[in-house]
């Protein structure tokens, strides 16, 4: 059994993207203003220290005697017991508050006399000032706990971060809406195709689309566009090929028919060869509506460096067998470079076209002349003959889909200058028809883009 991963929602990802985001925002914001709090904290209360020491300084000391030394007033408030002081008149302790110890708070083997300095006292951390009196024989030690002080920072922290903490709630709940309704054109946008029908190609309409989500559905509307052209030219194809292929398919059955069912040998021969004709042009009609087909699918070809010259002197030759049986003379001009971009199975098909239509549809004896030349810097096919030509109207409705000349002995489909125009057009050729003036009948000339 395979398990399939259900698609991750994209109101999920950006809900939980944002509140990572605001969630590490406020964290290091409350990182940050801790550091700042405490810095100003300490700076606050190190100057209060000082300003102690400062006044103990400048007090009259009690004489010492051989009893036990003075103790300070007695506790005035609830932060009291953590602060304490010492004054040391000569080396012996004068004053001191009675939670100080009787040994200086800051050991001597320091040496520290002067400054603010963290210390251990009886295992608890307390940040201590000392100062002397101005004959050196007077030593001060103001000290408070450094619990203390971290109580007062939490204090401070805690009615700055409770509003904040009751915000970020809040604040997921409205990053959750906004989230919720940005991402609503979307879900409109699913359920409007979800609920179109499996060949509706018309275009997706949705109001009120952000400038986003109107680039995507242009898009799928330029999609579905080109699959309604792939579409419908699978549908003409399909009846062109159905209409088409009906006659050449009942031309080989009834010559099958009659070889079957013929004793002499040379008629026998004869329908044979009419069954093989019949194959040869049902290929030719299969290929020309597969070209007409992939060419009106708009599917953009590779294109390269493609020497026309070669690509004519080709067709010429393919071309050769059939116009000496209809004893035709076939000329072939060309110049030595006359490379052009473009496709070169398509642009092989087109000269075929070209080159295959003259000799068909020339009467026998005719003259038919091929050049590949260079005229103003482009580079010019030119396909002439000497038949009877066409008439204006009759050029006018060249490349409509099925068309023949009225007249014509000439079997075919009618597809060729189709595919002829759209190859054409896919390259950017200037196609011309007219009249030869050399030879008097039909001239077809294929113009390149200069450069």
């Amino acid at each position: 059994m395979i398990l399939v991963k259900p698609p991750r929602s994209l109101q999920g990802q950006l809900l939980a993207l944002v509140l990572a985001v605001v969630v590490g925002v406020w964290l290091a914001t409350a990182v940050l203003t801790w550091f700042d709090a405490r810095h100003e904290l300490d700076e606050l209360l190190d100057s209060h220290l000082a300003q102690a020491a400062a006044l103990l300084v400048v007090q009259q000391v009690p004489e010492i005697g051989d009893d036990e030394p003075g103790i300070d007033a007695p506790t005035l408030h609830r932060y009291a017991p953590k602060v304490a002081f010492q004054v040391f008149h000569q080396g012996r302790l004068a004053l001191r508050s009675a939670n100080a110890p009787n040994t200086p708070m800051v050991e001597p083997d320091m040496h520290f006399r002067t400054g603010f300095k963290t210390v251990q006292i009886e295992g608890t951390p307390w940040r201590v000032f000392a100062t002397h009196g101005a004959e050196r024989d007077l030593q001060v030690y103001v000290g408070e706990r450094t619990s203390l002080r971290v109580s007062i920072l939490w204090a401070v922290l805690r009615s700055m971060l409770w509003p904040m903490a009751v915000a970020l709630p809040l604040l997921a709940l409205a990053v959750w809406w906004a989230v919720y309704h940005g991402v609503a054109p979307m879900r409109r946008l699913g359920r409007a195709l979800a609920g179109r029908q499996a060949l509706a190609l018309q275009p997706v309409t949705l109001d009120g689309a952000p400038s986003e989500m109107t680039l995507m559905v242009n898009a799928l509307n330029g999609l579905f566009e080109r699959i309604g052209t792939l579409l419908e030219s699978e549908r003409r194809f399909t009846a062109d090929a159905a209409h088409e292929l009906r006659t050449p398919i009942a031309a080989i059955r009834m010559q099958a028919q009659v070889a079957l069912g013929e004793t002499d040998d040379v008629l026998r021969r004869h329908a044979l060869q009419g069954t093989l004709d019949g194959c040869d042009r049902a290929t030719r009609l299969v290929e020309q509506l597969l070209t007409l087909s992939r060419l009106e699918a708009d599917a953009v070809p590779d294109m390269a460096a493609v020497d026309l010259r070669a690509l004519a002197q080709r067709a010429v030759g393919e071309a050769a067998p059939k116009a000496f049986g209809k004893n035709q003379t076939l000329e072939f001009e060309a110049i030595e470079l006359c490379s052009i971009p473009g496709n070169e199975t398509l642009l092989a098909v087109l000269v075929r076209n070209l080159v295959d239509n003259a000799v068909r549809y020339s009467p026998p004896s005719a003259q038919i002349k091929v050049a590949v030349q260079r005229e103003d810097g482009r580079i010019v096919l030119s396909v002439e003959d000497s038949g009877p030509g066409l008439t204006e109207a009759d050029q006018q409705r060249l490349g409509e889909r099925f068309f023949r000349v009225p007249g014509s002995s000439e079997s075919g489909s009618g597809l060729g200058w189709s595919i002829v125009r759209r190859i054409a057009a896919v390259h950017r050729l200037e196609l011309q028809i007219g009249r030869s003036t050399e030879l008097g009948g039909l001239m077809v000339r294929l113009v390149s883009n200069k450069g």
